[in-house]
């Protein structure tokens, strides 16, 4: 039975300023015109930011609509100051401000290699390569970090936004399961019992890059803020292909067992969010979704 038409602003949101290869290039030739002269190529276009490969080496980051405008100035400001890390990430290269009828600031970033790991999902032996990336990443962040309202935070304080979602998805779908409600209640009941910590805040498989089934870059660094590690430990049920490769990866960050229940609730969260969304306009999205419940649903 198919679902019903429904709001599409429930899924992936539309652009609110319209970005081409032409104001790009304008916009380099104004502000970087060593970079201006090299091929441009749309890369990808994301929920909140457009993405062009500029040579072989380079690329362009440009929010598409206003709320992505605070993710691009969180790149901006804290990128260059997270702890080293062994994976290759979008540290801004140079900064660039509103020009040619465009209203935002925008970066130009390295080229990551690889492509979506939803495209070309995690090998199994990949669990020790993510859980290192990780334990490097979580680190004490300092007193002025961003603090996200939607990341790292308790998940009672995201059931505002995702009830609807839950109770929609319940009505029309069979993801809602009792495993799943299981999962979702327990975390609820599971009080952060951990410092607060660098978090990458979005760490689903779009979100990360692979080569071969090979780990090669994080990217979209947006929500990047401090909270409860238990927000990029749901990557787990979102990255890796089975329950004993996840497995391996939570021997290895040697997590709390109240953290893992968290993460397992934080991976119902970005299920729902990727599912509710993907049924309107991403087939990829959905997939993902779809992925993570499995996920969920092959238990503990």
């Amino acid at each position: 039975m198919s679902a019903p038409v429904r709001n599409a602003t429930v899924g992936v949101p539309p652009a609110e300023v319209e970005i081409s290869e032409a104001l790009v290039r304008a916009l380099l030739a104004a502000q970087h015109p060593d970079l201006a002269h090299l091929p441009i190529t749309l890369a990808a276009s994301g929920w909140d930011n457009d993405m062009f490969r500029l040579g072989d080496d380079l690329a362009v980051r440009m929010p598409r609509r206003l709320a992505g405008l605070a993710l691009l100035r969180n790149e901006q400001r804290w990128l260059p100051t997270l702890p080293r890390l062994p994976l290759p990430i979008p540290t801004p290269l140079r900064l660039g401000v509103p020009g040619e009828g465009y209203p935002w600031p925008w970066s130009v970033l390295p080229w990551m290699p690889g492509g979506p790991a939803d495209l070309d999902p995690l090998a199994a032996h990949q669990a020790l390569v993510l859980a290192g990336f990780l334990k490097a990443l979580h680190q004490p962040a300092p007193a002025q970090a961003p603090h996200n309202p939607h990341r790292g935070v308790p998940l009672a304080e995201r059931l505002g936004y995702l009830t609807p979602r839950i109770d929609r998805l319940a009505a029309e779908t069979g993801f809602i399961t009792p495993r799943v409600r299981e999962v979702w209640n327990r975390a609820l009941a599971t009080p952060i019992d951990v410092a607060p910590t660098w978090l990458h805040g979005d760490p689903h498989a779009r979100n990360v890059l692979s080569q071969d089934g090979r780990l090669t870059a994080v990217i979209d660094w947006g929500d990047l803020c401090a909270g409860d590690r238990a927000t990029d430990l749901s990557s787990l049920w979102m990255l890796l292909p089975d329950r004993e490769a996840r497995h391996a990866a939570m021997a290895a960050y040697h997590a709390t067992d109240a953290t893992w229940a968290r993460a397992a609730g934080w991976a119902v969260n970005y299920a729902v969010v990727l599912v509710d969304a993907g049924r309107v306009n991403d087939a990829r999205l959905l997939a993902m979704g779809a992925k993570t419940f499995a996920m969920v649903e092959a238990g503990d």
